[in-house]
């Protein structure tokens, strides 16, 4: 019997021209947006990835699997060094890590035959930048504060020149202050997502929740507590019709746009749109936080309040869908008093023990 030769199909012959292999980078690269995209990414994340990758290809000069141990030392340890942040640093090797990844499992072979040997990662023990990105120290405003901006605001609905985009802004906002949802959280709401029937106030049923570590959107139910019930049954009967859309269609969003698409239905709110209704709200009623509240201060702010209200530090955490506890504890780190009481308990001790001294 004769043995055939075999030939593996997956093998690409290397390009010949810088045309080819500039091809070949091309797809090769979306490709990997595809695959990341497969696992339930957001666009946002993605884009952050693809431009970090950008940003190193842009001063590598060549494709990024040529890129070798040395080339990273000087990339991080000189032409970052000094110039970028050092969540930067850590992000763009984050990046650069998983996209060796990507290729070691998918084009290992193709590139072995452009270079005429292993794929091998820039990124090693030695060199891969440490640490984790903090979060930085927020100080929300007092419960005053947040008062005064939302009752300035609520006022306004009763002069402003256009109700329905005034009111949805208030109402997304002030959402944002009740329950600690993010932004991108409020945004991507449906009408559908409301649901009256279930627990003692009704519920929310956030479907694009932060993921963790790339893990792609998390779902949560939310609790209309706080208020919040109250303050979605006013929007929901004497605003959402403004918007000219029906609520009963499926994926009618809970907090719409002024525009409308091709057919008549309406689009979704920006995120941007968001920050700039509280934007324009706080440079109104509450001045001295111009720039500094943010839909992201209201989150702080509203985990604070319940922290201080009573509310059990784990049913905040699963409010604002954390994966971790000692996230939500830097939420609520304002009105932690436990510095003070051991404070308080080492006064307490020393003047028993003055008092045992004199006796």
């Amino acid at each position: 019997m004769a043995l055939a030769v075999v030939r593996q199909l997956h093998e690409r012959r290397a390009p010949a021209s810088p045309d080819e292999i500039a091809a070949f980078e091309t797809d090769v690269f979306a490709g990997f947006v595809l695959a990341r995209a497969s696992v339930g990414l957001s666009d946002s994340t993605i884009r952050c990835d693809t431009g970090h990758l950008e940003q190193i290809r842009s001063w590598f000069g060549r494709p990024l699997w040529e890129m070798q141990p040395p080339d990273a030392d000087r990339y991080f340890g000189v032409a970052l060094r000094g110039t970028a942040a050092k969540a930067t640093h850590l992000a763009r090797a984050q990046a650069l890590s998983t996209y060796f990844e990507f290729l070691e499992l998918r084009f290992r072979a193709e590139v072995y035959a452009l270079m005429g040997r292993p794929l091998e990662c820039p990124l090693d023990e030695m060199n891969k930048p440490r640490g984790r990105k903090e979060m930085a120290l927020r100080i929300p405003p007092g419960e005053r504060e947040i008062e005064a901006l939302f009752r300035g605001w609520r006022d306004d609905l009763v002069t402003c020149r256009k109700f329905g985009p005034t009111a949805r802004s208030y109402a997304a906002s002030r959402l944002m202050g009740m329950l600690g949802l993010r932004v991108n959280e409020v945004r991507m709401l449906d009408v559908a997502d409301l649901r009256w029937d279930l627990g003692r106030f009704g519920k929310l049923h956030v479907r694009f929740g932060k993921g963790s570590q790339g893990s792609g959107p998390r779902e949560r139910v939310v609790p209309l507590i706080n208020g919040a019930d109250r303050l979605l049954r006013w929007y929901v009967e004497d605003v959402w019709a403004c918007f000219g859309d029906d609520y009963t269609r499926p994926g009618a969003p809970l907090f719409p746009s002024e525009r409308h698409h091709p057919d008549g239905t309406a689009m979704r709110i920006s995120c941007d749109a968001l920050r700039r209704g509280l934007a324009e709200a706080v440079a109104v009623h509450l001045p001295e936080w111009v720039d500094r509240l943010t839909p992201h201060a209201l989150r702080h702010y509203s985990a604070s309040q319940l922290y201080g209200s009573g509310m059990d530090l784990l049913a905040i955490q699963e409010l604002l869908g954390h994966w971790w506890a000692a996230t939500t504890m830097r939420y609520v780190h304002v009105l932690q008093t436990h510095v003070e009481d051991a404070w308080i308990a080492g006064q307490q001790r020393a003047a028993a023990r003055l008092e045992g001294l004199l006796s």
